[in-house]
């Protein structure tokens, strides 16, 4: 069944499925952001999400019973300042001593109505760690970043469309993705917080509910690819060179541009069965970072490629299983004979949750991913091309706990793969001083074995880093 058939099948279920009068509450971990980690959010019927991820919420109309002289807000206000700084723990030739040097204003409107919403949020930063102080609302770069900038319509009272900029997310993966393919900000590496590894898209999403099976599609009329890593601030290992590219090599691409030829959908069907959740998934675009080098020109590109996933979450035990998987297809490579184009593959994920003790929660993870025709990547490597391994896994490791009447939240996040000793570690303490001012400390490390310089993690050992940050929070009525 192609791509656009299913689509079309899927538009049919409007006809087919009856309707209902009111939108039914999204299962915990389908309609919140489940590939980021579960405390940052927080509700009862629905997954708590930080500022700008996921959908805006429909206001309900005002309260007949309330006294004349209590006006309602016209709308809500709120934002942070922080300053956010990181050094490295490596000593490299590619990039300056200090990784992050950063200041952020942070200013975010929410105008709610009875049958609309619009949302804005913009950042006003600057780091004299950065080459261009340019404004490229694509890449983040410059002294502005538009975070959001949407507008919400309740079209009737079982379908909403929300049209303009975006942050998206589903899955069911903590910082694992596999049908979440919507920009992620890679620069979230150089110590930032966990709500910034999300990027923005522009894009249209249609919401449809109904008691047999909820519909989300979405479109983005021209591709938004991930926020990558160019060699700008953060080094990595460039198959071309042979060797890690830094500021000094700072990549070319040539990235999919064209409005409406070069577009994507995504849409995800999604209920509950009793206490179970699931989730079929679909996408049809590019991958989200360069994954193929055009040899003629030296320039990274983005492959055509097509996913269909699906995923659960159950309570099993004391905790929350989820398992979840994805078939990534590499529509310009089929065959895997091209090395320089990313080969299709198969993505599994097992996930194990559970509060190991009062303000203790500790959080598994188990991923793998499978290498379609291996042995026709293998056949076809160039000399001198460091192979890349058929089976990659991955386990993680969260552990969280609070102290000090929950003020103090200290973190552990790690990802190991034992193929090669590839690791990575963040490990992270949050203070709350009191409702406005928090202070935070952290760490990343990275590493692999010095034989395989191009593990999926040590690629990147020389950006290794401290990071310290302070913020103060407001937030008000207009």
């Amino acid at each position: 069944m192609s791509f656009s058939t299913l689509l079309l099948f899927i538009t049919l279920l409007f006809y087919i499925f009856p309707v209902s009068a009111d939108s039914p509450s999204l299962p915990p971990g389908l309609g919140g952001i489940p590939s980021l980690p579960s405390g940052l959010g927080s509700g009862e019927d629905k997954p708590g999400l930080p500022p700008g991820l996921g959908s805006s919420i429909i206001a309900d109309g005002p309260d007949n019973d309330q006294d004349d002289d209590i006006s309602e807000p016209w709308a809500e206000y709120s934002g942070f300042w922080e300053y956010r700084y990181a050094d490295r723990m490596r000593d490299t030739d590619l990039h300056k001593q200090v990784v992050l040097n950063e200041s952020r204003l942070h200013l975010a409107m929410d105008k709610l109505a009875d049958t609309w919403a619009f949302e804005a949020g913009i950042d006003f930063l600057y780091d004299d760690v950065a080459i261009d102080h340019d404004i490229d609302l694509e890449s983040g770069a410059g002294w502005i970043d538009l975070r959001k900038f949407s507008l919400l319509l309740k079209l009737s009272p079982m379908l909403d469309l929300q049209v303009g900029r975006q942050v998206l997310t589903w899955g069911t993966g903590d910082l694992l993705f596999l049908n979440d393919l919507f920009p992620k900000d890679w620069h979230y590496w150089l110590g930032r917080d966990i709500e910034y590894i999300k990027a923005p898209s522009d894009a249209v999403k249609l919401s449809w509910f109904n008691p047999a099976v909820n519909f989300d599609l979405v479109y983005t009329p021209r591709f938004d690819s991930d926020r990558y890593i160019t060699g700008e601030r953060l080094s990595f290992w460039n198959d071309l060179l042979g060797r890690h590219s830094g500021r000094d090599d700072i990549i070319l691409v040539d990235k999919p541009d064209d409005l409406f030829s070069d577009d994507e959908w995504s849409f995800r069907l999604y209920r509950n069965i009793g206490s179970m959740e699931l989730a079929l998934y679909g996408y049809d675009g590019y991958f989200k970072s360069p994954a193929g080098i055009d040899t003629t020109t030296g320039k990274f590109t983005f492959p055509a490629m097509r996913s269909l996933g699906a995923s659960l979450r159950t309570p099993a035990g004391p905790g929350i299983l989820n398992l979840e998987t994805a078939n990534w297809r590499s529509k310009d490579d089929t065959s895997g004979t091209d090395p320089f184009i990313n080969n299709s593959e198969t993505r599994f994920l097992m996930g194990y949750e559970w509060e190991a003790m009062k303000n203790f929660t500790v959080a598994v993870q188990y991923y793998v991913s499978k290498m379609d025709e291996y042995n026709n990547y293998i056949d076809n490597l160039p000399a001198g091309i460091l192979k890349r391994p058929e089976l990659h896994e991955v386990y993680t490791l969260r552990l969280t706990k609070f102290m000090i009447n929950q003020n103090l939240k200290l973190t552990w996040f790690s990802y190991y793969s034992p193929e090669n000793n590839d690791v990575y570690i963040r490990p992270e303490a949050n203070y709350q001083i009191n409702d406005q001012w928090t202070v935070e400390v952290g760490a990343e490390w990275m590493d692999v074995d010095d034989d395989e310089p191009n593990g999926f993690f040590g690629q990147f050992k020389n950006n290794s880093n401290v990071f310290v940050a302070v913020r103060y929070n407001f937030a008000g009525d207009i």
